[in-house]
């Protein structure tokens, strides 16, 4: 305990960047998981069998795969993120950081994409069919009618899904970013003395981040269904 009590500040900064990799990869998860959905239940059926194909592959890869591609074999064909390059006090979003975001982006948005289809079908088919009859195409009809339903029927599984996100953070931590999982592999390694207090530290921080994410999905789980 006293390792982590003497450096506060790293263990600050990686949460820090713990904290935006969960954040930054969630929210583009949100937005390419969404679209996937609503190509998934789409009119075209290429397009249906493409994505239910694509979504396949990549939810029954492993993340560490995933990483492996895009921060090993991507370089050798020509995919790098060379080109960011900020730097916010000890965060550095570089290379390595950009790389894990795409790979937790890629790999978390085919599962964004299970849950809001699940959604969408739980919505009556007349709700669409209602939509149509007054002349709204497929985008406005999923737009206006057909996703705020099912967004509002998906919140807990989106919640598990984000949560998993989380912790899977923590595999960045293998390519070079300085996120939790990182730090803590230093301490142990330089204060192997003292490896219980730091495992413990980090798992009740990771136990807090969590508890913040599932009473945030309460909340608007508890504020949409008064809203219904």
């Amino acid at each position: 305990m006293s390792t982590v009590l003497d450096n506060l500040d790293l263990v600050f900064w990686a949460f820090v960047h713990t904290v935006a990799l969960f954040l930054i990869s969630g929210v583009l998860s949100l937005l390419i998981g969404t679209l996937l959905a609503a190509m998934r239940v789409g009119p075209i059926a290429v397009l249906r069998r493409a994505v239910a194909t694509y979504v396949a592959i990549v939810r029954n890869t492993p993340l560490l795969v995933v990483f492996i591609f895009f921060r090993v074999a991507g370089p050798r064909i020509g995919i790098q993120f060379n080109f960011v390059d900020i730097v916010w006090g000890d965060l550095r979003m570089n290379n390595y950081f950009a790389a894990a975001i795409v790979s937790l982006t890629v790999y978390t948005s085919t599962f964004v994409c299970e849950a809001i289809r699940s959604g969408v079908n739980a919505v009556p088919l007349g709700q669409a069919e209602a939509a149509r009859a007054i002349g709204l195409p497929f985008g406005g009809t999923m737009r206006e009618v057909i996703l705020p339903q099912a967004f509002r029927a998906t919140v807990p599984p989106l919640a598990s899904v984000q949560i998993a996100l989380l912790k899977n953070t923590t595999i960045a931590g293998i390519f070079g970013v300085a996120e939790a999982f990182f730090r803590m592999r230093g301490f142990t390694n330089d204060f192997p003395g003292d490896r219980l207090g730091i495992f413990i530290t980090f798992a009740l921080i990771f136990v807090v981040l969590v508890e913040v994410v599932s009473f945030a999905s309460h909340r608007l789980e508890r504020r949409w269904s008064a809203a219904r």
